[in-house]
């Protein structure tokens, strides 16, 4: 239990001009962890100090993203990793009082809404124009190119609440519903690009095959929903001077694609001031090896 007597007093000693009391304090307060959180909070809205605001807003979002590490850890350490909890935790490193079970709502509509569309007659491209009907047509969930000026293009809410995303947003969200409605399709390796594989019903993930592409049927673009066939990918690894490689044909597990995302997140904040957050992102990426 927080000692309220010696809180009290640590926060009256945390505009010392001393870093090194200051530092002390910091430790101590540190300590017992989120649940000061909202003193912390309280203690911010009746500040006027600049400096002691700025002390109080770098205590909290450590105290935050200690608990956002061990999410990850626990995540990780899951038999099955969801995809969309690992993206929501990505999404909590921007947003930490977002309610993410108005995301899980609105992801929810979407996939009943696909899945009244579906039967078991639809071949996998007629399933996949169903998905980018409802996705891309009736949300208008708008795909964007990728911009590092633009964070929140890159997580969950960016798709879900404000009806655009990136690819990586977008394609995660294409992966999970996937995954949700049962349809053999993965996101899978291809160099610079995110990109979902419909896989044929006798595709082995565990089997090393020497041609692996001939189990795909074909590809979706996870930004627009837009189908493309094996041709097309050829076509990429020519104009990029991509030499093909059996591994980008295998899926990625989920555990991959949030560091990924992760990696690709932290460069939305290279500026000087925000560095740390570029670091601490990257330090939660390495969690996940």
């Amino acid at each position: 239990m927080p000692n309220a007597s010696e809180i009290t007093a640590l926060f009256q000693l945390i505009d010392d001009p001393d870093e090194e009391v200051f530092n002390t304090i910091s430790d101590r307060l540190l300590d017992y962890g989120s649940p000061i959180i909202p003193d912390l909070e309280h203690l911010w809205e009746n500040t006027l100090d600049e400096t002691t605001l700025e002390r109080i807003e770098k205590m909290i979002y450590k105290l935050r993203l200690h608990d956002l590490k061990e999410a990850f850890t626990e995540w990780k350490s899951k038999p099955a990793p969801s995809l969309l909890e690992g993206a929501l935790l990505v999404t909590r490193f921007q947003y930490p009082e977002l309610a993410t079970d108005t995301l899980r709502h609105q992801l929810e509509k979407i996939r009943r809404n696909i899945w009244l569309e579906l039967n078991n007659y639809l071949t996998p491209l007629e399933q996949a124009n169903v998905i980018k009907n409802i996705l891309y047509n009736y949300y208008q969930i708008k795909g964007v190119e990728i911009n590092y000026n633009k964070p929140d293009e890159f997580l969950m809410s960016g798709p879900l609440q404000a009806k655009k995303g990136n690819a990586f947003a977008n394609t995660i969200l294409y992966a999970e519903l996937c995954a949700q409605l049962e349809i053999d399709a993965e996101f899978i390796n291809i160099p610079k690009q995110c990109i979902i594989a419909f896989y044929s019903s006798d595709w082995d993930d565990t089997e090393v095959y020497p041609n692996p592409q001939e189990f795909i049927q074909f590809y979706v673009e996870g930004t627009t929903g837009h189908a493309f066939s094996q041709k097309d990918l050829d076509q990429y690894f020519l104009r990029s001077n991509i030499e093909p490689k059996n591994m980008y044909y295998k899926k990625l597990s989920n555990i991959r694609i949030i560091k990924k995302l992760l990696i690709e997140f932290s460069k939305c904040f290279q500026s000087p001031t925000l560095q740390y957050k570029q670091k601490d992102l990257n330090d939660l990426a390495d969690l996940l090896d």
